[in-house]
């Protein structure tokens, strides 16, 4: 039998070591899909419940494994479904290659059943490379553009393959004229900064008396570069929630995420220092960094396309991270560690003796903190967790201290509902000797989480260590964003669009094989973290926790935050001075001697 198209094009995927592709199926792939039973199912096929969970399933795969995600999806619906996932990989600068089926040629342009314009609808989550096959001699270039593309600027990619042409013949482009072929060498380099440019940038440090340390997820591969470097300058270290994973929360000097789901000694370090040094990170927030004219900033970022954002950086450094520092470390001289580094050891030291009281604060029934901050306290060192966008986001970015070779991410510039538990999902296939664990609400499980831990039942029994925990934040409200327009628009809860049913997401978990416990008083929360981390299979933890928790900003005023919940006073005058005492003792904690203070 002659080899198709389709044939072909999973050949090529397995010259690129692709192990697995996150897909779901559909008249448009059935091309593809025969070759994979011809293949003996190599690379895998991994079965998601909708095509936008195998979206967010490659990305997880990316993020955690550092390879290219690869997802696929039919024509019309399943390659628009595949669409929130992609953005999410292109906003996070992870490298995702899409296939797509579509129509056959033969029908394009005619108004038949599922046809869409895929070119134009991959043009902006695929803008860097978006092609349609049409003859066979396309390939391989097609396919080896999209990797080198994906993994070269971090993006996502699109091939398009009409289901007539995944079943033609393959043949491949000869020595001919308008015929392009194509080489497999997959050769990587990373770039470093010009050398006086490095001079520049170490000159500037040294001359820093407070210097900030600002890592992102760029910065993943140069932990004992950054180690030295904050060793040499005296240095503070804050992390961007995508680099949250970077360095070990037990380092004394390392303040934490920064920003709106931030810490205060993060808040701190960038109000009160003079240089900072931002490594790998695009965050966004520039309210949360020192005010111009405060502070002279050096800038380390592989994309010249991302360089110079967010500060007015003085030197950017266009190059790879831990090379980069490579070069930079010898001429840095080595600073005394004195008031400045003193300082943000203490406000370190300070900040996670409040976060132990905040979780021992009572609630009803169950306080949220409580939850993210047992489990940091029995979490493997060698966890890969996720956190879904939403109140659970919060928790995650404040409680949970990651040592030893723990990993984490979340969806960072797009923050969309939804990819906790398939970003679990797709590390456990890149890691399936490592547990996994998605800190969840109640809302992003009852969008997609419930249905995922169906594809977690297909396939646990295939990884060697079959833990995927999944805790769920059940207090059915859709409660970060009912803090937002209790803060930002100072209204309470409008119980249409914030109430959400009170799902039985244990039972629901029993019922399809998996390992479950609803956990109803706080007494119960360490327990069920360790009985699920102890299980033989995937597990769903179901915490009923308190929605008036509220999520404080770390530089808040009390006047700030009493205002935050004011409506909420308003509106349900017999809890109001219940809740307005409890606030203010937990605002007071973020700011002991700090009252007033912005």
């Amino acid at each position: 039998m002659a080899e198709k198209v389709a044939d072909y094009v999973l050949g090529r995927l397995r010259d690129w070591e692709v192990e697995h592709v996150f897909a779901y199926a559909g008249d448009g792939i059935n091309g593809l899909l025969a070759a994979w039973g011809r293949a003996a199912d190599k690379p895998q096929f991994i079965q998601a419940r909708h095509e936008e969970m195998a979206a967010f399933e490659a990305v997880g795969y990316a993020k955690f494994s550092g390879r290219v995600g690869v997802c696929a999806a039919t024509s019309g619906p399943g390659a628009i479904h595949l669409l929130n996932g992609l953005y999410d990989a292109k906003l996070d600068h992870v490298p995702v290659v899409a296939i797509v089926g579509q129509t056959n040629r033969s029908a394009m342009g005619g108004s038949y059943q599922q046809e869409v314009d895929l070119l134009s609808l991959f043009k902006d989550v695929a803008s860097d490379y978006c092609e349609m096959v049409t003859v066979p001699q396309q390939l391989p270039n097609v396919i080896d553009r999209a990797f080198r593309t994906a993994r070269a600027r971090r993006t996502v990619t699109a091939v398009i393959i009409p289901a007539d042409v995944q079943e033609l013949d393959y043949q491949p482009p000869t020595h001919a004229f308008k015929m392009v072929p194509s080489s497999l060498d997959t050769s990587t380099g990373a770039p470093v900064p010009a050398e006086r440019d490095i001079e520049r940038a170490a000159t500037l440090l040294n001359e820093g008396g407070k210097v900030a340390v600002l890592v992102g997820q760029g910065a993943a591969g140069a932990r004992d570069e950054v180690m030295e470097l904050a060793d040499r300058l005296g240095a503070g270290v804050a992390k961007a929630l995508l680099g949250k994973d970077v360095l070990s929360d037990e380092l004394p000097y390392v303040t934490g995420a920064i920003g709106l789901l931030g810490t205060r000694p993060s808040y701190e370090l960038m109000r009160d220092c003079d240089t900072l040094l931002a490594i790998g990170s695009s965050f966004p927030y520039t309210q949360f960094l020192p005010g111009f004219g405060q502070a002279r900033g050096v800038q380390i970022e592989l994309d010249p396309h991302m360089a110079g954002m967010r500060y007015p950086f003085e030197v950017n450094l266009i190059g790879d991270a831990r090379e980069t520092l490579r070069l930079l470390l010898p001429r840095l001289e080595q600073k005394k560690h004195d008031v400045w580094r003193r300082d943000i050891e203490r406000n370190v030291e300070r900040w996670w003796k409040t976060m132990d009281r905040r979780a021992a604060t009572e609630a009803d029934p169950i306080n949220p903190e409580l939850v993210a901050h047992a489990l940091s306290e029995v979490v493997p060192e060698d966890a890969i967790i996720s956190a879904d966008s939403g109140s659970s986001a919060n928790w995650y970015a404040r409680h949970v201290r990651f040592r030893g070779r723990m990993r984490g991410s979340l969806s960072g510039n797009l923050a969309t509902m939804g990819p906790g538990v398939p970003y679990a999902i797709g590390a456990k296939f890149a890691h399936p000797d490592r547990p996994a664990i998605a800190l969840v609400g109640d809302g992003a499980m009852q969008m997609n989480g419930l249905a995922e831990m169906i594809t977690a039942g297909k396939y646990w029994r295939e990884w060697s260590d079959p833990r995927l925990v999944v805790g769920v934040l059940n207090n059915q409200d859709l409660n970060q964003v009912t803090w937002e327009m209790r803060a930002m628009s100072g209204a309470p809860q409008f119980e249409p669009s914030q109430r959400i049913p009170d799902v039985p997401y244990a039972e629901f978990a029993r019922s399809i094989g998996l390992h479950a416990v609803r956990v109803e008083s706080p007494e119960g929360v360490r327990d069920a973290w360790r009985e699920a981390l102890a299980a033989d299979r995937p597990s769903v933890l179901e915490f009923v926790t308190d929605p008036a928790v509220p999520p404080i900003p770390p530089h808040a005023t009390w006047e700030q935050a009493e205002s935050t919940v004011s409506a909420l006073l308003q509106g349900d005058p017999d809890r109001a001075d219940v809740v307005r005492i409890g606030l203010k003792q937990k605002v007071q904690e973020f700011l002991p001697g700090r009252r007033g203070r912005g």
